[in-house]
């Protein structure tokens, strides 16, 4: 039985796919709650985009885009640079946008993977609030199995599943609620732990106690919650795949708090370290592009960046032709590639 990768256009064999980036927002609004009121205060233009930029989604106009030729045209020129798979982990709580992420899918010629969950308490409404975890597993499950939002659309993989630290109680119950629909679907999951050192152990120990298959786990932004690497080689030894997803963020200001970021060199330098470590296969990496002035639209280095700079930087710095694989195709479609064969044929 083939192993399938289920994307917004139907199942497509996982072995159809060799250049993949893991944790991207494709369309979405990350706009913080407490900043929707200043929507339109301020345009992105050739004077303030490095600022924007530097300030990321600091500028509310920033944290969003939901147009979808755009989207079109951006996952188009990542085809031109080689990608071709891309997951927007943009789950419920970020305008996810299941039918416009097909349509950017049809006339861009690009695999989209679509994700089920849920983001951070903050960006949820009331009912998903009142959910307890039975309800929240039989949402995920359905967004696998059924569609996405009342589409006939279904999601690939289960999150980014939103953590705060420390963690709000629908979140944890978000987690468990992960880990069973994992059980029953076949999905993998990826999650964004909250901001403190032990936001992952903790949630390791969560997603383990429902018995989710944790080496099909994504534990995301090692960048900022280990900017120099410490614990990583820790966390991945407990089970889950450990995600660097802010390649082609190189600067020195975190608009989330005061940590120096590493370079895309950095980055690197630390997953060299993981593979010596003889960890190599439990690493991913991707951009998390979810900012406007990342785009190309806006003068920045769009979703082709991975695979028309790092991968040829990864050569320089001696990374070998397996190991660049195993980075962009065999370790995300580890965790995308559902297992058996889909009775699904491309919508």
């Amino acid at each position: 039985m083939t192993a399938f990768v289920r994307t917004v256009r139907g199942d497509l064999p996982a072995h159809d796919f060799r250049h993949v980036l893991m944790h991207e927002h494709v369309l979405w609004d990350i706009v913080p709650p407490d900043r929707r009121h200043l929507l339109g205060c301020e345009s992105i233009d050739t004077k303030n985009r490095w600022q924007t930029d530097y300030r990321s989604n600091e500028n509310p106009e920033n944290a969003l885009q939901q147009d979808v030729a755009v989207a079109t045209e951006e996952i188009g020129h990542l085809a031109g640079d080689g990608g071709d798979l891309i997951v927007d982990q943009s789950t419920y709580g970020l305008a996810r946008d299941p039918a416009g992420l097909q349509r950017a899918s049809d006339k861009a010629g690009i695999a989209v993977v679509a994700c089920a969950g849920t983001y951070t308490a903050a960006y949820l409404d009331e009912a998903i609030h009142a959910m307890d975890v039975d309800g929240l597993t039989e949402r995920f499950v359905q967004e696998v199995d059924t569609g996405l939002d009342g589409t006939t659309v279904k999601a690939g993989l289960i999150g980014e599943i939103g953590c705060s630290a420390p963690l709000e109680e629908v979140e944890r119950r978000a987690l468990k609620a992960a880990a069973r629909a994992s059980r029953r679907t076949g999905a993998g999951i990826s999650v964004h732990p909250g901001r403190h050192t032990d936001a992952p152990f903790e949630i390791v120990d969560i997603l383990g106690h429902e018995g989710a298959e944790l080496s099909r786990v994504a534990m995301c932004h090692m960048d900022r919650t280990y900017p120099t690497g410490e614990r990583v080689a820790e966390l991945a030894a407990a089970g889950v795949a450990v995600e660097w997803d802010f390649f082609g963020i190189e600067q020195s200001h975190y608009w989330m708090g005061d940590v120096e970021l590493p370079t895309d060199r950095g980055r690197l330098r630390l997953i060299r370290d993981m593979f010596e470590r003889g960890l190599g296969h439990r690493v991913l990496v991707s951009q998390d592009i979810c900012t406007r002035t990342r785009l190309l639209t806006w003068g920045g280095h769009g979703y082709g960046h991975m695979f028309r700079n790092v991968v040829p930087l990864m050569k320089a710095l001696g990374f070998a032709a397996a190991e660049i694989n195993q980075l962009i195709s065999a370790n995300p479609l580890h965790i995308l590639a559902m297992p058996g064969a889909s009775e699904e044929t491309e919508q």
